[in-house]
Parts: C-alpha cells; sequence; structure tokens
C-alpha cells in the first residue's frame, strides 16, 4: 500500500496469517482472534503513517515489540496490528551513560552485548529474546530488580506516536503523562513508543551464581529458612527458587526437584562470594542434592534461561505478588510447586523482601515475593488439563494473594489487581485525554468492566 515503506497484509495477501503471528513466542496461539490488516513498520515514519491510517480507516491499533506476551496481546480483532521488529537499534551516549533503543531490541541477546562492549549494563529482563517494549511498559521484572530497581525506573524519556498520529518526546518536563503511564501501564499505554532512552550503570566485574538442589519433599521446610534469610541478604544479589524437572540421567524418571539459586553480581570476587555466604544457612542444606557457588556469565545464565524456554513450545503462564505470614503464604504455595502435571513446566518464587517505596509512576503494585508459572508443553491434547490444573493452583493461592505482574498475566482467563488504586484511576484519566476515541487496544480481558481487581473479591 502506499505511503509505506514496510510492508503491509490485509486478510486476501498471501502470507497475511503468518505476518498476523511473526515472532509470536507462544505457539498456543489464539483461535478467536485476527487483525483487520498487518503493518510491519520500516521505520518510525511508518508508525505515525500506520496510526494515522487506523484513525481514516475505523481501526484501533494493536502493538508488536517482541511478541512474548503469554495471551499474545498483539492480535486483536477489528484492528491494524503494527509489528515493530525492525525498529531494534541501540545508540549509546558516552556523555550521559544514556542507551537509546527501539521497542524490538532484544534486551538479552543484543542490547546486553552491546552494552558490555561498553562497560555499562541495564537490568534487562532475563529471557534473551524478550524485547525491551512490553518489558519496560509492564515495569521491567529484570535483573537483580530486587536491590537495583524496576527497569522501567532506567527510562528518562521516550519517543511516542500519539493517537493523532504525531511523534513526540516525553519526560519528566514535557509530555509528563504519558513520561508516567509508560512506565507500568502496559498494554493499555495510549501510544506506541517507538524508542526507549534508558540510564544505564558501570558493568559489575563478577557474577557468582550459588545453586542448591532439595528433594522437592523439602519445599516447605527450605521455604521457611527462606522467609527467615532473603531479607537480610545483598541488594546486589538476586534470589529465585525453583520448581524443576532436570533432564532424564541414563533413561530415568525425571524427578522434581526444588533448586535455590543465588546470583550476585559484584565488583570483586570476594563481594561476591561473601553475599552469597547466607545462602549456606539453610538448616537442612546437609540434604542437598548439590550444593555448588561459582563463577558464571550473563552468557551463561541467558543459555539457561533458553533452555527453559524453548521456542516453538505451547505456554500457559500465571502469577501471583503474595504477603502474610509466611507459614500461611508457603502452604497455600504448595500445590503450585510440587503437582504440576508437566515435567517440563516450573514455577519460580522471585525474592523481593527489600521492599522500598516507588517512584511516582503508573508501576505501583509489589509485595515481599513473586510466584510464577510457567507450563512449557508440545502436546496440544495436553492444554485443557494444563488450564485446569493452573487455575486449581491459583485459586489455592488465593489467600495470600495481593495481585499480580501485567508481564505474567492473561486477563483472558483470570483478572486481578496489578496497579494501586490511586494510580489506576489516574491512567485512566490520562488515557481518557490522549486517546479519547480508543486509537489503542484497551487491555484484552474477559470482563473489562473489573480491571485492576481481584476476581474472587467482587
Amino acid at each position: 500500500m502506499s505511503g509505506f515503506t514496510g510492508k503491509f497484509y490485509v486478510p486476501s495477501d498471501e502470507g497475511f496469517v503468518e505476518a498476523a503471528f511473526s515472532r509470536v513466542f507462544n505457539h498456543r496461539r489464539p483461535t478467536d482472534r485476527l487483525p483487520s490488516a498487518v503493518l510491519v513498520a520500516e521505520n518510525e515514519q511508518d508508525v505515525v503513517a500506520g496510526v494515522r491510517f487506523a484513525k481514516e480507516n475505523g481501526l484501533a491499533v494493536a502493538v508488536r515489540s517482541g511478541g512474548h506476551s503469554w495471551a499474545v496481546w498483539s492480535v486483536q480483532n477489528n484492528t491494524l496490528l503494527i509489528d515493530l521488529g525492525n525498529l531494534n537499534s541501540a545508540e549509546y551516549d558516552e556523555a550521559t551513560g544514556i542507551v537509546s533503543g527501539g521497542p524490538a531490541i532484544e534486551g538479552g541477546n543484543v542490547l546486553d552485548p552491546f552494552l558490555a562492549e561498553r562497560g555499562r549494563f541495564f537490568n534487562g529482563g532475563h529471557c534473551p529474546p524478550v524485547g525491551i517494549g512490553g518489558f519496560l511498559l509492564q515495569g521491567g521484572q529484570g535483573w537483580c530488580q530486587r536491590g537495583w530497581g524496576w527497569a522501567a525506573e532506567s527510562v528518562v524519556a521516550i519517543d511516542v506516536v500519539t493517537a493523532d498520529g504525531e511523534l513526540v518526546r516525553a519526560d519528566a518536563t514535557q509530555n509528563s503523562d504519558l513520561y508516567w503511564a509508560a512506565r507500568g501501564a502496559g498494554p493499555s499505554f495510549p501510544g506506541i513508543v517507538t524508542k526507549f532512552h534508558l540510564k544505564t550503570r558501570p558493568r559489575f566485574n563478577h557474577l557468582f551464581h550459588s545453586v542448591q538442589v532439595y528433594d522437592i519433599a523439602d519445599f516447605q521446610e527450605v521455604m521457611t529458612w527462606m522467609y527467615e534469610v532473603e531479607p537480610t541478604i545483598s541488594p546486589d544479589v538476586e534470589i529465585v527458587c525453583v520448581s524443576l524437572c532436570p533432564p532424564s540421567v541414563n533413561g530415568e524418571p525425571r524427578q522434581r526437584v526444588y533448586v535455590v539459586t543465588g546470583v550476585a553480581l559484584s565488583d570483586s570476587v570476594e563481594a561476591a562470594k561473601e553475599a552469597l555466604a547466607p545462602l549456606q544457612t539453610c538448616p537442612i542444606i546437609d540434604r542437598a542434592f548439590e550444593n555448588k557457588v561459582y563463577e558464571s556469565s550473563l552468557a551463561e545464565q541467558r543459555e539457561d534461561q533458553l533452555r527453559m524456554n524453548p521456542e516453538n513450545w505451547r505456554y500457559y503462564a500465571d502469577n501471583v505478588w503474595v504477603d502474610g505470614e509466611a507459614e500461611d503464604i508457603i502452604e497455600a504455595l504448595t500445590p503450585v510447586f510440587t503437582t504440576s502435571p508437566e515435567p517440563d513446566a516450573f514455577t519460580i518464587w522471585f525474592g523481593n523482601g527489600l521492599m522500598r517505596e516507588l517512584p511516582d509512576m503508573a508501576f505501583s503494585l509489589q509485595a515481599p515475593a513473586y510466584i510464577a508459572t510457567y507450563l512449557a508443553y508440545e502436546d496440544s491434547a495436553n492444554d485443557a488439563r494444563n488450564r485446569a490444573w493452573l487455575n486449581e493452583a491459583m485459586v489455592a493461592a488465593q489467600s495470600v494473594t495481593v495481585g499480580q505482574y501485567l508481564g505474567d498475566s492473561d486477563m483472558t482467563n483470570r483478572q486481578l489487581k496489578f496497579m494501586a488504586d490511586a494510580n489506576f484511576a489516574k491512567l485512566q484519566d490520562i488515557i481518557a485525554a490522549r486517546d479519547p476515541e480508543g486509537r489503542f487496544v484497551r487491555y484484552l480481558a474477559k470482563d473489562p468492566s473489573t480491571i485492576n481487581k481481584n476476581h474472587w473479591q467482587l
């Protein structure tokens, strides 16, 4: 179509369906949703032209940055899907330490190596191929978030195409409402971010990894200790406990285990080992199948993430922020950690006990611990069973659930609170002012009238 540098598809075009699902990570894809057209934008001018085209033709606009939304938010009916996959470059300003990147740049595979060459670090996402666009809009639960802050806190400015099809800069002094919203609004952001400007920090010199492997039957004892020790551990340590099934050895049946990990990002070997030392205090550490502390790298960590999240598989994911008495939390979480029906599924407990006041931004809901389950499997015949199991496991956790994180949510199945009430109300005012005609899609939800509410509390 004239007016676009990039490729434009309508349903009658060969390759339309492929374009509609291009780079979508989850192969458990929706069967009842398709856009009316797809624009694979070549540059920012295409994004501007695409928004104006949608306005002229009565279409809403959906956006794809990296394609890692579990619920495939980018594929919606009666929309123009603007695929930002080609907006993936990066620039670094030596004078300010600010890196500027397109929304589709892969945080682990591309942006981190780019910064490593310059001795800088940005705590982006864990899964290497995730684009920074959706990741940052949802808050950005990145490396060492526990101590170093949410990735969205590093956003100093954005370039954004508005509902009127204008390209503007938004930061703390201009278009500050869009800047506020871009740090946490997620897929209801009233615009399209074409570039993020991010502050970076000096790169750490050493990454040390602590790994302890326990029988899954030890889950409750290990977690009782973890709730005691985690708030005392250095902010330079990321703490994640994982329920998983290691690969089979000699053809033996795979058995689920509970793995306690700590990643220390430090300037010296001594500092890293000292930071990880408290993890050796588990009272049942003598029962661990494995206990090691070794020097690793982000490249090695990224390889682990790729093994845990294979491409071209089917996924269900869900998550909760939990708070309350440790005993109650551990009891409520036991089913989701110990009873998974899929050997390749894994559930994480992400320590966030170093709670601190967040800056003024849309993202505003967190708790001392984050739990997320990722059901990875290949056989579509297991869809119904896996959906039912995950729903039941999340019901068991309701008594200690505060809400959830947008990045691992699926509101077409289950709706939870994800933002403080005052922040959500402010966001709605910004959306109403910036996009009164609904040019950009809102949250894809089963019940749009109950957004940002825990469904069992209605």
